[in-house]
């Protein structure tokens, strides 16, 4: 693997399979040595889930190896199933680290959020934020649990466009930050953000397509459904 100074994930001809079923992961094998924003496309059951499941270490393959010296965190399609605290605050208290001195605790958060475009947010209650709000709470939890990698599954498929694009935008801006850029892995099936992101990949029977840029990942899938 070639050393970066971000941090790196690598697959390894990584297979997985549920009990008594076929390899959901086959023979997977793909790298990512960069910070940056890394959208995935694939159809519904393909096993994209299942892929976020090995990154963050829950299951383990059946075969193969996975390197990772990246600290990933999940965000979920729905932030409801993913906060819960009643305020801003006491939300990201509960994320942070337990070695932080209590004495800087609190500028950690409000450094989280205003990562997150929430800075006038700390003491809202979460159940008055809008749904685009939320997600980026939920964003604000992964930076303050010190994670450089998020693993986003479908984080924009309940919001509207408005918040769509408040979303997007705060994940391109931590992973093109000059200090301290993240890593972050996107599933979607919204293809119009594959033009947002840095690398593009089909998941398909099990794997990964090499890496392409956005546009042409949108495309291939466009001239396919044209077909």
């Amino acid at each position: 693997m070639e050393n970066s100074e971000f941090g790196y994930l690598e697959f390894d001809q990584v297979s997985f399979s549920w009990p008594k079923g076929a390899n959901v992961i086959d023979q997977c094998s793909f790298s990512i040595v960069k910070p940056g924003l890394w959208m995935l496309v694939g159809e519904n059951g393909s096993g994209k889930s299942t892929l976020f499941r090995l990154i963050n270490g829950l299951i383990r393959p059946k075969s193969g190896k996975i390197f990772c010296s990246l600290r990933p965190s999940m965000v979920y399609q729905n932030p409801d199933h993913q906060l819960l605290m009643p305020t801003c605050k006491s939300e990201l208290m509960l994320s942070a680290p337990k070695s932080i001195p209590y004495r800087n605790l609190f500028d950690l958060i409000q450094a989280s959020l205003d990562k997150v475009d929430l800075g006038e947010m700390l003491d809202r209650p979460i159940h008055t934020l809008s749904g685009g709000q939320k997600q980026r709470l939920a964003i604000a939890g992964a930076i303050v649990s010190n994670s450089n990698l998020l693993l986003l599954d479908e984080p924009t498929a309940l919001l509207d466009p408005k918040s769509q694009n408040s979303v997007l935008k705060v994940v391109k801006k931590l992973t093109s930050s000059s200090a301290n850029p993240i890593t972050a892995i996107w599933v979607t099936h919204r293809l119009e953000e594959l033009y947002f992101c840095d690398g593009a990949a089909i998941f398909k029977n099990g794997g990964i397509s090499n890496w392409n840029s956005g546009s042409k990942v949108f495309q291939e899938l466009k001239s396919l459904a044209l077909r």
